[in-house]
């Protein structure tokens, strides 16, 4: 799993790490699992948190260890977490763009739950690989690894919004709040020859159900014995359904007007159509002169 750098700004509405700082909140005990050079937990430091980390790179996990209440450096596959950090628990567990990086990713999730205190809560982002940017290049028979985004070539699973709450429902936990960055089809690392395209494709992915999302961010919790959140929590999901699918119909209705629009305005600048409407306003004039 590569090591990634950042600066976390706070104030950002359309970043991860500014959703997972909303998702962790303030005043928690949070475990950073990935916490890479310690970049989310000064930021979490500084919102009143303690944060412990766990990072497999060393020279990595050195520069985050001044913002660490406690660190493990080892591979996240191959360590013992209960063991390693016992007997502490955290309010919150954070996993910012691990997941995907992982053979087995369930068992892990599984695992790390155990560290949770009571009413704690997992915080996860994850890359989309259903954004519009992968679609358009696929259309044109290109899935091209990058060092980074969504196509990193160290990414082992590739998860869209289904898949990413099956994998979280697998691991014993139910998702309570999901969040969305978003980027445009056009604008990401994913290269697209829309001029290639035929006319209208672009627009049409555009409107596609979570063709706009770049990266999810999630909070999660583990379910009571009754399942009371699990079932209130799988109600909630198929109404935002079918309110995106509501919303990109919307969309794909409102495209195809405006196309119908512009297409009937190529039309009547044509030459052909003012030579048509010529003798129909003529003609119209003349009823008029000689109506009785």
């Amino acid at each position: 799993m590569p090591t990634y750098d950042a600066t976390v700004d706070p104030g950002a509405t359309n970043t991860s790490h500014a959703l997972m700082l909303e998702l962790i909140g303030v005043d928690k005990t949070v475990l950073d699992i990935g916490c890479a050079t310690g970049y989310l937990a000064q930021a979490l430091t500084a919102r009143g948190c303690t944060v412990s980390g766990v990072e497999m790179d060393p020279t990595a996990a050195e520069a985050a260890r001044p913002h660490l209440a406690q660190l493990v450096v080892g591979d996240l596959t191959q360590l013992d977490l209960a063991a390693e950090l016992a007997p502490h628990t955290y309010d919150v567990i954070v996993l910012g763009d691990v997941l995907e990086h992982l053979p087995e990713p369930v068992p892990v999730l599984r695992s790390v739950t155990s560290l949770l205190a009571p009413g704690g809560s997992v915080v996860i982002s994850v890359p989309n690989v259903a954004h519009g940017s992968v679609r358009l290049a696929l259309l044109q028979g290109r899935w091209e690894y990058r060092d980074r985004g969504l196509l990193d070539s160290t990414h082992l699973r590739f998860l869209t919004r289904t898949s990413l709450r099956a994998l979280v429902r697998d691991a014993g936990l139910t998702v309570v709040d999901l969040r969305t960055t978003t980027l445009d089809p056009l604008a990401g690392e994913v290269l697209v020859d829309a001029g290639a395209l035929p006319d209208g494709v672009v627009d049409w992915v555009r409107t596609q159900p979570d063709a706009l999302t770049y990266q999810f961010v999630l909070r999660a919790m583990r379910d009571d014995a009754d399942g009371v959140l699990t079932a209130v929590t799988a109600d909630r999901e198929r109404i935002e359904e079918r309110a995106a699918d509501l919303g990109a119909e919307l969309e794909r209705t409102r495209a195809e007007r405006d196309a119908a629009i512009a297409d009937r305005a190529r039309i009547e600048e044509t030459l052909g159509w003012r030579l048509l409407r010529a003798p129909r306003r003529a003609y119209g004039e003349l009823r008029r002169r000689v109506r009785p």
